[in-house]
């Protein structure tokens, strides 16, 4: 087995189709397939030879990797695969602890592939873009786990991965089996196909009737699953009910808009209203699609929430507002904000003036007018506590009460406009009302 190249990991995302003309020059190895295409920039993707060889020749461009697959698995395109990881990047980077929306790279990561099959694709871009990133994996299929223990071998990562083979009726999540407490994110890339006549169904539709348009070899494991990806994603769904926090962000990859369109209403069945969607296709006419959700208050920059060519019936909440103030430069504005924030006891806000920015906290609502009535009446009860030798406690106080955060939010001043960018909270309604009574300030100045 040869030794893996130099090192090397692109960080963007794949927004168009691969430029085999491109990869040609720069790899021999595809330019001796690639020779047999029809046309100039073409490739024969009914060929497995070709295929198996473009997603070789990609991961050692891209990224310095190396790949061996049997023929009798699926060959994995490099493009949606890395789209995927990459957006699981994004996440986590906008909803760290740190609040910063930055890609930390001393923070260590700890993440689970459900189905790493005989590639490992997911786990090999992982852990070979971001070094402190770990993965565990799973396969219930021996023949796929033991390629993808050699796969890592080769790249020199098998001590950044554990890979464990389970069984189909075993939990997908085994955090106690692991021995794990906590996992960053879970992944997984389901079996599209609810049955062979499913997939033979829908690549007769994809192709207009005539073939599909790229080679199929995978085992039944690996392509068909009751009900489907919406089925196995449903399990998922339903084991994080359990496991809740003790994950941050479960995430999947999906086949077509109506699995995220059933995905994304079972979310909201279930009240989980801190989830965010993608589409993954880089130019492919073939589309592609992941969700995630958390019960974890921390919210994603919402791009990222909201990433990517999708319907309005997916989108989750916006973590993002902007305020349009006319002739106002963003030094008016900053001082505008702070001294609207300030305003309002009861809150935390810290500005940072060369950043044109500052974050604000707060455990509940201090700016609506049922708020000014509250703190007035415990101010009176204090009094009153105060005149009977009664020590009261001020109001919001109790144990840990230093530690919750009821909304968190950064706001950054620009000219002629202000951004809210929500960072923590699980309450839209009280996110909003910030917004509106900072809108209603900054609108009014002269």
């Amino acid at each position: 087995m040869s030794s893996p190249p130099p090192k090397k990991s692109r960080t963007d995302y794949y927004s168009q189709d691969v430029d085999f003309e491109a990869l040609a020059k720069a790899d021999p190895e595809f330019a001796a397939v690639s020779a047999t295409g029809k046309r100039e920039g073409w490739i024969d993707f009914h060929d497995p030879k070709v295929v198996q060889q473009l997603t070789k020749s990609l991961l050692k461009h891209d990224f310095g990797l190396i790949l061996n697959l049997p023929d009798d698995r699926l060959c994995p395109p490099v493009p949606v695969r890395w789209n995927y990881v990459r957006w699981i990047q994004d996440l986590l980077d906008t909803t760290s602890d740190s609040l910063s929306d930055l890609y930390d790279p001393e923070r260590e990561v700890l993440g689970l592939d459900i189905g790493v099959g005989a590639s490992c694709i997911y786990a090999l871009l992982a852990c070979s873009s971001r070094p402190e990133w770990r993965m565990a994996g799973t396969d219930i299929d021996a023949h796929s786990l033991e390629h993808a223990k050699l796969n890592a071998k080769a790249n020199n990562l098998s001590d950044s991965l554990r890979l464990k083979q389970t069984k189909s009726t075993a939990p997908l999540i085994p955090l106690d089996e692991m021995r794990v407490e906590q996992l960053d994110f879970v992944m997984t890339n389901p079996p599209f196909y609810s049955s062979e006549q499913d997939f033979l169904n829908s690549y007769k539709k994809l192709s207009g009737g005539k073939a599909a348009s790229a080679v199929c070899v995978g085992s039944q494991n690996e392509m068909i699953c009751p009900d489907g990806d919406v089925g196995f994603v449903t399990r998922l769904l339903e084991e994080s009910l359990k496991l809740r926090e003790r994950v941050q962000w479960y995430t999947a990859f999906l086949s077509k808009m109506s699995s995220l369109q059933q995905i994304v209403a079972k979310l909201k069945e279930n009240d989980i209203e801190n989830f965010a969607v993608t589409s993954l296709h880089p130019g492919h006419k073939t589309k592609r699609y992941a969700v995630a959700w958390s019960f974890q208050d921390l919210r994603p920059r919402n791009d990222v929430a909201r990433h990517g060519d999708l319907v309005l019936q997916v989108l989750p909440m916006a973590t993002a507002n902007t305020i349009k103030v006319e002739g106002k430069n963003k030094k008016a504005l900053g001082d505008a904000v702070n001294e609207a924030v300030t305003a309002h006891e009861g809150v935390k806000w810290v500005r940072r003036p060369l950043l044109d920015a500052g974050v604000m906290q707060c455990k509940e609502d201090m700016w609506s007018g049922k708020a000014r009535r509250k703190r007035k009446q415990k101010e009176k009860l204090a009094s009153l506590g105060s005149d009977n030798k009664v020590e009261a406690s001020p109001a919001g106080d109790g144990e840990g009460d230093e530690e919750q955060v009821g909304l968190a939010v950064k706001i950054s001043c620009n000219d002629q406009e202000v951004e809210v960018r929500w960072l923590r909270g699980h309450d839209q309604v009280l996110f909003n009302s910030f917004c509106a009574v900072l809108r209603r300030a900054l609108t009014g100045l002269r």
